[in-house]
């Protein structure tokens, strides 16, 4: 409950910047005409984001025949959590990760990495699939849209600032030194929130995933052995496209600097150690 506060206090947060650097443009149709071009590029992401992101991995759809143990164990926890049968995929690569795609459960896709497979046992891997069935169930792609339209339109602004210059009330251009502040600090403020979404969403798909499977522990498991082993081993289609890097269950980037600040997962410690203390609660 209170992942799903702050994730509409930061969204309020997000909607607040996009007026506040509007308003400072002093331009209402600058400001529509920011948010018209947001909304196309992200709604057309929205709407085929399971395509595109399944091609840019070359992920392969399996089912029960030629995968059955990853394809049955998904049909189960669909099952057990009401939820469609989502489409299952395969990505041939070392690197151990999974995500869950799709614009809306009836639409909903989970894919798991080779070395996900073969580094996890099968009850770990089970915690990690209700984590991403969890991400389905909470629709968090539309959250995640949402929030990337609204940063996407604060950056356009700042752009637009740049040319033009922002006005006060009465009309007039503003200092340029603030101009040059508002196009380099929204941007990266918007940025900031977004992240903090993704995070707020992490914390809530692995509550969501342990209720599902039943078993806290096989996910704090699993969490700890992806975390440890891909450090080492680089997620070359996740570099291609850091863009994607919010879906996945771990960060699957290499560069880790200011982690804390700028990853769109939480740290693997903090996530571990909820989980191990919702598995005391659900044990007393």
């Amino acid at each position: 409950m209170f992942n799903w506060l702050k994730t509409a206090v930061l969204m309020a947060g997000i909607v607040a910047l996009f007026g506040i650097v509007g308003a400072w443009l002093g331009g209402q149709s600058g400001m529509l005409l920011a948010l018209a071009f947001a909304l196309v590029m992200n709604l057309g992401a929205y709407w085929f984001s399971d395509k595109l992101v399944l091609r840019m991995y070359d992920a392969q759809q399996v089912d029960a025949s030629s995968a059955p143990e990853l394809y049955n164990m998904v049909s189960a926890l669909a099952k057990k959590a009401d939820l469609p049968m989502p489409r299952v995929y395969i990505i041939n690569d070392d690197a151990p990760n999974a995500f869950a795609t799709g614009r809306n459960p009836e639409n909903a896709a989970v894919a798991a990495t080779t070395g996900i497979l073969r580094l996890l046992s099968a009850r770990e891997m089970r915690g990690v699939m209700a984590h991403e069935l969890a991400h389905v169930a909470h629709r968090d792609i539309l959250i995640s849209t949402i929030s990337a339209t609204m940063a996407g339109a604060i950056s356009a602004l700042a752009n637009f600032a740049m040319f033009f210059g922002g006005r006060d009330s009465e009309g007039r251009p503003t200092n340029p030194v603030a101009s040059i502040a508002v196009m380099i600090l929204a941007p990266l403020a918007a940025s900031l929130i977004q992240m903090a979404i993704s995070r707020a969403r992490e914390f809530e798909a692995d509550r969501g995933g342990a209720e599902m499977s039943g078993d806290p522990l096989a996910l704090a498991s699993a969490l700890e052995k992806i975390d440890h082993y891909a450090r080492g081993i680089p997620f070359e289609a996740a570099e291609r496209h850091p863009e994607t890097a919010q879906m996945m269950i771990m960060n699957p980037l290499s560069a880790r600097g200011m982690a804390g600040l700028f990853s769109t997962h939480p740290a693997t410690e903090d996530r571990v150690a909820r989980l191990r203390e919702f598995a005391r609660a659900m044990n007393a």
